[in-house]
């Protein structure tokens, strides 16, 4: 089967950074699905990986979370899905990438596609989706409803991947006041689409910003992106006994700062529960399942920014180099090899 893999951790600009190559057909376990991948999206963990994870012995590494496509086979203990169903799903950081014609995976991390999208169009969302339904009900502890009336989350990066279903989540099921950062007038306009209250400049001091806005503090943060470089301003804003969440890797991070405030961290990272799995695995599939009815109630959308084509190196070593930059908008997706 074709596959993208890299061999090295190499800096994007060289050809050797991604390759094309031919790999053996994977078999599935007995909780397993074969899929056959229809389409991928690219996340900044890609970029992470490639350049952190030396692949050993020589062995072909293919990365690749977020996938659309058709069921071809199923393992023997598989309850949830049989072969011609459509899929969406991240996968496992333990386990080979999506990055290939066939994959492999486990049911339990696996939702039924969104009716009402194409392939492309449902790539973009089963990584992020997860982040941020995670971060916001699990991490966060906001309830769905009018509960959290009166209270407000500020979405630091609301322009990129997670940001962009994270604000929607949080103005459509949640009763929050969303705030959402971004610095480009593109981004700005697109965080406005998605529902955003409020969208404030993240290259200016935020605090300032939301005082600037007539907003003195949050009562929750979701710092998605240079928490290391936010955090005094992150922890100003919020409100005594406030909530902090992220997702990003700090270098380092003083949470000697939150205690005056007796303010709380949480931390988010999707892979969790496949990593370990964990006895409440399943519950990704169940909400991944819940994001594809509210994707076809028209409640929320997909998420994505650009399409880059066909599912080869050179394309996915342009969405590796355009998320490196930091100026990505939504989700890039690949379709078909």
């Amino acid at each position: 089967m074709k596959a993208i893999a890299y061999y090295a951790s190499l800096p994007i600009s060289d050809a050797k950074a991604l390759q094309d190559i031919e790999l053996p057909e994977p078999v599935p376990g007995p909780r397993d699905l074969l899929v056959e991948v229809k389409a991928i999206s690219v996340n900044p963990v890609d970029t992470k990986v490639r350049q952190n994870v030396a692949p050993e012995n020589g062995a072909a590494n293919v990365l690749g979370w977020d996938v659309a496509g058709v069921v071809k086979a199923v393992g023997s203990e598989v309850t949830l899905f049989k072969a011609g169903d459509k899929v969406f799903y991240a996968g496992s950081i333990a386990r080979a990438g999506g990055n290939s014609e066939l994959h492999t995976v486990d049911e339990r991390i696996v939702g039924h596609m969104p009716k009402s999208l194409g392939f492309a169009e449902a790539a973009a969302l089963p990584l992020t989706a997860i982040t941020a339904w995670e971060l916001l009900f699990e991490r966060l502890q906001i309830r769905e409803g009018k509960t959290a009336e009166g209270q407000s989350l500020l979405i630091v990066g609301a322009a990129g991947g997670v940001g962009s279903i994270l604000t929607q989540l949080a103005k459509q099921l949640t009763g929050l006041k969303v705030i959402g950062t971004a610095s480009r007038e593109q981004t700005r306009d697109w965080v406005k689409e998605l529902g955003a209250d409020l969208v404030i400049d993240h290259s200016q001091p935020l605090s300032e910003e939301l005082k600037r806005a007539g907003i003195d503090q949050v009562t929750h943060v979701a710092s998605l992106t240079q928490t290391d470089q936010h955090l005094d301003q992150l922890v100003e804003a919020l409100a005594p006994q406030g909530k902090l969440a992220l997702i990003d890797d700090p270098k380092s991070l003083d949470v000697s700062k939150l205690k005056r405030k007796s303010l709380s961290l949480h931390w988010e990272f999707m892979y969790t529960r496949s990593l370990f799995e964990t006895p409440d695995m399943i519950e990704q599939h169940k909400l991944l399942n819940r994001v594809a009815e509210l994707i076809d109630a028209e409640t929320l959308k997909t998420t994505v920014g650009e399409h880059f084509g066909v599912i080869n190196a050179a394309n996915l070593r342009r969405a590796h180099e355009l998320l490196e930059s930091g100026k990505a908008k939504g989700k890039i997706v690949l379709e078909s090899f």
